[in-house]
């Protein structure tokens, strides 16, 4: 009988940042095909805690060990090593002996990894079908850092990372029997960066739980005060999110009020950074910090907005705007993993006065920002099920949907 060993950076409870949505509904969808075997990392003991009491009864087993290596210490590591930082964050050692023990025992005929970091768990002799599951091209990520910060030593450790991880990527893609991305534009980049043909490398795109991100769901509102409301949704201890809202409260927001001057701004996501709260001091910025909930924000929300300077694979904050029937501006970074359409779907700009032109025209007719919001959640049930987006995985493990 099949069973998988699902291998994740971060346990996938709760699915409240992007990386856990993905890895959840794959969970479930792994877990439709045959018994799962969970072995994960979390990023505290509150985290790993929540996931026990959701994933236990779920799995076959489950092992979740927190993470508790820092960043100096990771750095050091990996450059006495020579192996990507990356790894170092995500390295441990309990973990790795509990995933050799439970490999050990045979059982085990499937094994799907989660993110890069978790292809140092895979075994060199394993004889099943193997998926890896990298979601973006993070060394790509890195080289974009490294373009930007010319700072040393950011830019050198931004650089390093960069290459010594951009090998480890394609020599982790040559062992297994398919790596996945979550767009095409991903998978390409990643062929063209590997060498490897289209039949290992394939793209399997995030999905929206449309049901759940539906305007009709009765939602408790949140105060937000009065004038128009821009919604900025993510995870804001992570440096693309932190940059696409300095931006935009310090560029973008202040001509937004010169034309609009009740014009406001939400940040909503968990973590923000002081360089994030300090943004609260700036007129009409509202920093919410970690929220149980994010739809009665978006479902409050005149324009969702998503200008983010460098982006990966697909937006889930894009995704849940518009199931929620918002209407969205965002960059062109943030837009290009999302299958619509420019001017029907959600408006795409890429500097200040666009994106200032875009909004106000959302905020100037009521009833043509409705229609968008409406085309756009048409567009999330017919193109975005998970569902549909992860059928592929039956067949890329050779098992009967």
């Amino acid at each position: 009988m099949a069973e998988i060993l699902f291998l994740v950076h971060r346990a996938p409870w709760p699915p409240d940042r992007g990386d856990r949505i993905r890895s959840w509904h794959m969970f479930e969808a792994l877990a439709k095909l045959a018994p799962v075997h969970v072995a994960a990392l979390a990023d505290n003991a509150k985290d790993a805690e929540a996931a026990r009491a959701k994933m236990a009864p779920l799995c076959k087993s489950l092992a979740i060990e927190v993470r508790n290596v820092s960043r100096p210490a990771a750095l050091m590591q990996a450059v006495l090593r020579g192996e990507p930082v990356s790894n170092r964050l995500f390295g441990n050692a309990a973990l790795a002996r509990h995933v050799e023990a439970l490999l050990a025992h045979g059982k085990i005929s499937h094994i799907v990894a989660f993110s890069g970091q978790m292809a140092q768990y895979l075994p060199a002799d394993f004889d099943g079908p193997v998926l890896m599951d990298f979601v973006d091209v993070d060394s790509a990520k890195f080289r974009a850092y490294a373009e930007q910060d010319k700072r040393q030593p950011l830019h050198w450790v931004h650089a390093r990372e960069a290459r010594v991880l951009g090998a480890y990527e394609a020599a982790a893609a040559c062992r297994v029997d398919a790596s996945l991305f979550v767009s095409e534009a991903e998978a390409a980049l990643f062929r063209e960066h590997s060498g490897l043909a289209a039949d290992k490398v394939r793209a399997v795109e995030n999905g929206i739980d449309t049901d759940r991100f539906d305007p009709v769901v009765a939602l408790e509102p949140v105060a937000t005060g009065e004038g128009p409301l821009t919604v900025f949704t993510g995870q804001m201890d992570y440096r693309p999110n932190i940059d696409a809202v300095r931006w935009f409260a310090a560029d973008i927001l202040p001509l937004l009020r010169q034309r609009h001057p009740g014009a406001r701004f939400a940040i909503v996501g968990r973590a923000p950074t002081d360089d994030v709260r300090a943004l609260e001091k700036l007129p009409g910025v509202v920093v919410t910090g970690e929220v149980p909930d994010v739809r009665p924000w978006l479902a409050a929300a005149d324009a969702v907005v998503a200008p983010l300077l460098l982006a990966r694979g697909v937006q889930n904050k894009l995704l849940e705007a518009m199931a929620m029937a918002r209407p969205v501006v965002a960059s062109a970074a943030a837009a290009q993993g999302i299958d619509a359409t420019p001017g029907e779907h959600l408006l795409v700009a890429d500097d200040a006065i666009g994106m200032v032109d875009a909004i106000c025209s959302l905020f100037g007719d009521h009833a043509a920002a409705a229609r968008m919001g409406q085309a756009a959640r048409a567009r999330m049930i017919a193109r975005y099920g998970w569902d549909a987006r992860l059928a592929p995985l039956s067949e890329l493990l050779g098992l009967p949907a």
